[in-house]
């Protein structure tokens, strides 16, 4: 995609070259074609007004504003354009979840949750045992247990594949409820670190198939499964 945007603050050459210069150190910036009142940038996603301000000010006193486009709008289709793997998958084993739990004309919410966690885990799973090295070592990067134990990022694909089976097969329910809540707990917190750190990482909870970034959706879907697994324990008393 390619953006227009106005420029104030470059007076000279050297103000035109060194604002072309930092907007080329955004990875995904691929040109930029900079005057002294404007920037002709084109990049393979959309990068937010305020880290473009950003990347700028620190080389002067410039101010970038947008000119041809919303942000709002921008901004809002590539947040769906990032996470459009991650939703179609939720949305997917959300829809086979109520329609397997639907019996006699009512939906069967215990049942429900099981399916959902069942095709939660086994999807998951599937995705990081398709590259499990480049799991290991991406999941190594937040996770607390696996930054200490390597191999616990070559085990972790395996413990949501038997977790999946488990739910499928309505193995023990209470067993599998609680090492998911346990689970789900731990990871949970590499990810709360990371996010409150505002590093930026890949997310490893779909393998190395897509770049997904560490953020707030990756909380949602731990926490997601944290509260469906003590919804679970509940419901089992």
């Amino acid at each position: 995609m390619t953006h227009t945007y106005q420029i104030t603050g470059m007076t000279c050459g050297s103000c035109v070259a060194k604002v072309k210069s930092a907007l080329l150190t955004l990875p995904d910036i691929t040109n930029a074609e900079v005057t002294r009142t404007t920037a002709t940038i084109t990049m393979e996603k959309h990068i937010a007004l305020n880290e473009l301000q950003k990347t700028i000010a620190a080389k002067g006193n410039y101010i970038i504003t947008s000119q041809n486009h919303s942000e709002v709008a921008e901004q809002t289709k590539s947040w769906f354009a990032t996470y459009k793997p991650i939703l179609l998958i939720f949305a997917f084993i959300t829809g086979i979840s109520i329609i397997t739990a639907r019996m006699q004309g009512e939906i069967h919410w215990m049942q429900c949750m099981s399916n959902f966690m069942a095709g939660f885990f086994l999807t998951f799973s599937f995705f990081k045992l398709l590259d499990i090295k480049a799991f290991a070592e991406t999941y190594s990067m937040y996770d607390i247990v696996a930054k200490r134990i390597k191999a616990y990022g070559f085990i972790y694909p395996f413990i949501e594949l038997a977790l999946g089976i488990a739910f499928l097969t309505a193995f023990n329910p209470l067993i599998t409820n609680i090492a998911t809540l346990i689970v789900m707990s731990i990871s949970i917190i590499g990810v709360l670190q990371s996010v409150l750190k505002k590093q930026k990482i890949q997310c490893a909870c779909l393998g190395s198939v897509f770049n997904l970034p560490m953020s707030t959706v990756t909380i949602i879907e731990d926490a997601l499964m944290i509260v469906m697994s003590v919804t679970m324990l509940y419901l089992l008393n």
